[in-house]
């Protein structure tokens, strides 16, 4: 089946604006220092003591990589002292057992998930080790989701081995372009080989999900040579796909000053891109999850969403819905279900917080009801792409249309392009609606106009 034969150029146009992804709601810059550490160990209290069954997803950040690819908007760190990647090691440990002992024995971990950085940096030895110390302070389900992002460049088969060795089942790796030209400006160059390596010794290992990342909008990048480079996935045949829109931001990220203004497509040619990608993932059968996310038909994402149990967190979209977040490292993330923690942001800072024994929380945030009422709104069209009225009055004792009176007016504008129905008891996203659902999503989204107003925080929607 397929969702749409063509994209109307002209609507992405329209709707190419800045906007929050929505890995959470309220979004990342509403987070306080004001919620430091003690709110992070009360929150951590209040959810083990209140619900000691409910599942866990944990999420370990890995900041290291060799080289600074131009385009990253991580928060990473370039080393080639393996001391270094040592040393962070031991403090993740220390903060896993300082976080472990007041989690609920009963717990279970149904989600894993490392990031970076570059995970796939540690050697085989420091995977096996990492992660044999993780599964021995936390309780894992035999039906985990567990994912991992990897970095073809310099990656060796006893990696992936210690990877599959360590549980993890679904691998995510770059692509962004298998132009060289492109690769060169943007200091990342990755034979089509070794991603096909990569690939190969996945699916030989037998993890059951393989993702590649693409970014349009690079230096030098065209419609044809974009074009090859689609194609040549399509043939590698993930079973997920993303496609990025590169967010040129180096009052934010100094290091992208790298990448010259003069080299960059267009935002006409980036559209004309996206459109192209789009139309050619379709074709091949892929299904469209929502945003820039791709499909298998058969893979479980797109599953989940046509029985309505996708889910949406700080990893992106999921299988595995109501569960705790707990981050490790060095500006991870974690969710509970009525606040938000982040972690410091500099290694120092880090280490210098484990080392007086206190948690590394930096920033967070405690959810009012009606963030609870909005994020609900908003996880369900980002992940079901309907929404039933009736479910949410009822869970919340409310008149959706006069609770959303607001929210409802500007939707008319989608609704004008037939990229929403709204009817009495639903609201249903079609078609082309999907690569739009983060502007669909802002206008239930109390907080973003105010937020736009003060700065620029958010990347283009398209």
């Amino acid at each position: 089946m397929k969702q749409f034969e063509s994209v109307d150029i002209g609507l992405l146009r329209k709707y190419s604006g800045p906007g929050p992804r929505y890995t959470s709601y309220p979004t990342a810059p509403l987070f306080s220092p004001k919620f430091g550490p003690a709110e992070y160990r009360d929150a951590v209290q209040r959810t083990n003591t209140s619900d000691t069954t409910s599942p866990l997803s944990l999420y370990f950040h890995f900041p290291y990589c060799d080289t600074l690819c131009y385009f990253c908007g991580c928060t990473m760190l370039v080393t080639n002292h393996r001391k270094q990647i040592a040393e962070y090691n031991d403090y993740l440990k220390k903060e896993i057992d300082m976080v472990a002992p007041s989690i609920g024995a009963h717990r279970r971990v149904i989600q894993l998930h490392w990031g970076g950085g570059t995970p796939s940096y540690l050697d085989p030895d420091e995977i096996r080790d990492i992660g044999l110390y993780i599964r021995s302070r936390f309780a894992f389900d035999e039906d985990i989701e567990a994912g991992v992002e990897i970095d073809p460049r310099g990656l060796t088969y006893d990696h992936m081995k210690a990877l599959r060795e360590s549980g993890f089942n679904r691998i995510s790796m770059g692509v962004q372009d298998f132009d060289v030209r492109v690769q060169e400006a943007v200091n990342r160059v990755q034979p089509e080989s070794i991603t096909r390596d990569a690939v190969n010794w996945s699916r030989e290992l037998g993890f059951s999900s393989i993702n590649l990342d693409l970014i349009y909008g690079l230096p030098f990048q065209t419609l044809e040579t974009f074009a090859e480079t689609v194609d040549k996935v399509i043939d590698i045949a993930p079973d997920r796909l993303a496609v990025f829109n590169y967010a040129h931001v180096p009052w934010l990220k100094p290091h992208q000053k790298l990448i010259l203004p003069e080299t960059l497509p267009s935002t006409e040619l980036k559209l004309e891109i996206f459109k192209m990608t789009i139309e050619k993932l379709v074709a091949a059968g892929y299904w469209n999850v929502g945003m820039d996310h791709f499909a298998k038909q058969t893979d479980e994402l797109a599953i989940a969403q046509k029985n309505r149990t996708l889910y949406r967190n700080f990893q992106g979209y999921s299988t595995k819905a109501g569960c705790d977040l707990y981050g490790f490292g060095m500006s991870a993330i974690g969710q509970f279900h009525d606040s938000y923690q982040q972690n410091v942001k500099t290694v120092r800072e880090y280490f210098d917080a484990l080392d007086a024994l206190r948690l590394p929380t930096h920033l967070g945030y405690t959810m009012t009801p009606d963030d609870h009422i909005r994020k609900d709104v908003i996880m369900k069209l980002m992940c079901d792409m309907e929404l039933n009225k009736g479910e949410i009055e009822e869970a919340y004792a409310l008149s959706f249309d006069e609770y959303f009176r607001d929210s409802l007016a500007k939707l008319g504008q989608f609704v004008s392009d037939g990229l929403v129905t709204l009817t009495k008891e639903k609201i249903v996203v079609h078609g082309m609606g999907r690569l739009v659902i983060r502007n669909i999503a802002m206008c239930f989204d109390a907080y973003i106009e105010k937020m736009m107003a003060e700065k620029p925080i958010f990347s283009k929607t398209v």
